[in-house]
């Protein structure tokens, strides 16, 4: 074998291994998504949710060295959910690891006031709206859909922003008139009743029926609708 051949073939061999060490070396920008990549696909969203992840940049001195092996990335078990430290792992024969934090933010569809709603108002289409909110404020089983508490009443004042739950509005409140539906598999009754009780879909409470004076116990269905299954 020449000279030359010799040369040619180092060369192209040093062409190889220069070009698959630096294909394998990432720079902070190119870490930073990877990690935004990695918690997108690996934190699982909440129904209809929304999330960010802001990931810090990493520290000047640190030196990112190659990596030959793929890299790899973990979450810590014991994350609160908002801030978490990112370990990604290189499997190289001189294997080497890096922290890098990261935060998330989870945001879901509520119901919240557009305006005032005052004690025992009715809520409608123009008093409410759709707002995205962080999940980690959120308090009590909330609301995604306007359409089904349009005719609702607030159980107490609700200031602009306010999330509106089961627990400030009412389906069936206090003193209202409602409809009692007394039901088995082969008939249906209606009357006319009054609630005693506030309550929310699928709670039961009390009410009176207004023809025969009898207090009986159904769960609320829909906005003043209480069933009672015979």
């Amino acid at each position: 074998m020449t000279k030359l051949k010799i040369f040619i073939i180092i060369s192209v061999i040093s062409m190889s291994l220069l070009n698959l060490a630096f294909g394998q070396t990432m720079n902070r920008e190119q870490l930073q998504d990877f990690v935004e990549q990695f918690l997108e696909n690996n934190i699982p969203l909440p129904t209809q949710g929304k999330m960010t992840v802001s990931v810090s940049s990493i520290d000047p001195r640190i030196i990112i060295k190659p990596c030959l092996s793929s890299l790899v990335a973990n979450i810590p078990q014991n994350h609160n959910g908002r801030n978490v430290n990112v370990k990604i792992i290189c499997n190289d024969p001189a294997p080497w690891y890096l922290f890098i934090p990261a935060r998330i933010q989870m945001v879901v569809p509520v119901v919240v006031a557009k305006s005032i709603i005052s004690k025992g108002s009715r809520v409608d289409e123009s008093n409410v709206i759709i707002e995205y909110r962080d999940t980690r404020r959120i308090r009590g089983e909330t609301l995604d859909d306007t359409r089904i508490i349009i005719g609702t009443r607030a159980k107490r004042k609700l200031s602009v922003g306010t999330i509106l739950t089961k627990r400030n509005i009412c389906f069936v409140c206090k003193g209202s008139h409602i409809t009692i539906i007394a039901k088995s598999d082969s008939f249906m009754i209606k009357t006319a009743g009054i609630a005693l009780k506030d309550g929310g879909i699928g709670e039961q409470i009390r009410v009176r029926n207004e023809s025969s004076g009898r207090t009986v116990t159904g769960r609320v269905s829909a906005i003043n609708k209480v069933v009672i299954n015979l």
